[in-house]
């Protein structure tokens, strides 16, 4: 099999788009944001590695906002000083190697200029690519795209009243000077801004250990806004490229397991949490809309032309043999190999994975609805098969994998705490 290479530029516009689907009142946010950012580093003249990097962070800056409500927040009003969901986007990404600098850009990307104080927050240096950011989202967020040339003489009061002291002096003029550009505006209003950015941003390649690694990134932005699916992807995916390796699929396969493991329920950022954390039977409402969650995940990993096989691996994973799986009623042969894996692996997960609601199947009731969904052709009879005779490996693989997000999923409670404690210290 051919091995991926793809631009991060490419796997960052799945995920902003990802992040902009929790609520479509904040459609294209991330985009417009990083289009402008993108532009008042033009017109500032900063070099192109730092360019890139405000682009890049402007492209991601509210991924650590987990819930509609707290997006609709930052929307709708200018954030504290210390917004906790830069601090959660900070602490998702700082251990990404490509992402160090940008990190640290998110991490105080609402700090306000403050006349010159925002330079530093407790002893610790604010890029000027922060302050960049930060007058790029509040002006985003004060856009209306049926007429955004009207509005241009509202927004330039705004940033002219909160010179010095919201915005730092020398953005604030590069605005002024971008908002004599009509193109400028009417390119941030359009349905994909950075479609309008210049072709060759310089971009750095992804192999599949990097995709790896920033798959797993985006698996803690979907998992860590439901306390009860906190540790589930991490074993998904985990299950599903050992049973991948037993099935016979290459080591290079197996690691594209991996990354399909963790962007199998990326379409469940369009999810409301209350419907996953729910412990009883769904209504029919909420089947429905659970049911267009790995419609989604196939949307999103479609912008990545080289991601064609994991796309499929992963948005399969509710498809039946019998065709009577979702969305697509594929069935037998409609499914590859890959997505077969994934399925069994999403429900051997599910059903034995321990929950705040209630306790995971032990082995022999989960080889029983194992087998039962092989019975009435749900799941594939080899694959199940190669489970239960591997049970106890593929179970302490999933359990060692859950446990270890575990430990993420609490560093990350705690580190919200730590910050929501030190915001109302201040």
């Amino acid at each position: 099999m051919k091995e991926i290479n793809i631009k991060l530029y490419d796997f960052l516009n799945c995920i902003s788009d990802a992040v902009d689907l929790v609520s479509p009142i904040l459609s294209n946010h991330h985009q417009k944001v990083a289009y402008l950012s993108y532009r008042l580093a033009e017109q500032l003249n900063i070099p192109e590695d730092r360019k890139f990097s405000v682009f890049i962070a402007a492209l991601l800056h509210d991924v650590g906002s987990l819930s509609i409500q707290e997006r609709l927040e930052i929307i709708e009003r200018e954030p504290d000083y210390i917004n906790i969901h830069a601090f959660n986007g900070y602490r998702l990404f700082r251990e990404f190697s490509f992402f160090e600098n940008e990190a640290k850009i998110i991490k105080y990307h609402h700090l306000p200029w403050n006349y010159g104080e925002g330079k530093t927050f407790d002893g610790e240096e604010v890029s000027f690519e922060c302050h960049i950011i930060h007058l790029a989202d509040r002006v985003s967020a004060r856009i209306d795209v049926n007429n955004v040339l009207f509005q241009l003489r509202d927004i330039r009061k705004y940033v002219q009243k909160n010179k010095d002291k919201l915005f730092e002096p020398n953005i604030v003029d590069a605005l002024l000077a971008l908002s004599q550009k009509e193109y400028i505006w009417l390119d941030l209003a359009s349905q994909f801004p950075i479609k309008n950015l210049p072709k060759d941003i310089p971009t750095p390649m992804l192999n599949i250990d990097d995709i790896i690694s920033l798959s797993s990134v985006i698996a803690q932005i979907v998992d860590f806004r439901s306390k009860s699916t906190a540790r589930h992807t991490a074993g998904v995916a985990q299950t599903a490229s050992k049973l991948a390796e037993l099935a016979g699929m290459t080591p290079y396969e197996c690691k594209m397991m991996l990354v399909a493991g963790y962007l199998h329920d990326l379409g469940k950022l369009v999810i409301d949490p209350n419907i996953i954390d729910k412990p009883n039977g769904l209504n029919e409402f909420e089947v429905s809309k659970m049911r267009s969650h790995t419609y989604y995940t196939y949307q999103l990993l479609n912008r990545v032309p080289q991601f064609d096989e994991i796309k499929k691996w992963a948005a399969y994973h509710h498809e039946k043999i019998n065709g009577n799986g979702y969305p697509f009623h594929l069935k037998g042969d409609e499914l590859p190999l890959g997505s077969r894996v994934m399925a069994v692996a999403d429900v051997f997960t599910a059903i034995t994975e321990d929950r705040p609601y209630r306790v995971g199947m032990r082995y022999e009731n989960a080889v029983k609805l194992l087998m039962s969904m092989v019975d009435d052709g749900s799941l594939d009879g080899d694959i199940v098969k190669i489970l239960i005779e591997n049970y106890h490996d593929i179970n302490k693989v999933r359990i060692e994998a859950q446990e270890k997000a575990a430990v993420q999923y609490n560093r990350f409670l705690t580190g919200k705490k730590e910050q929501s404690l030190h915001k109302q210290a201040i």
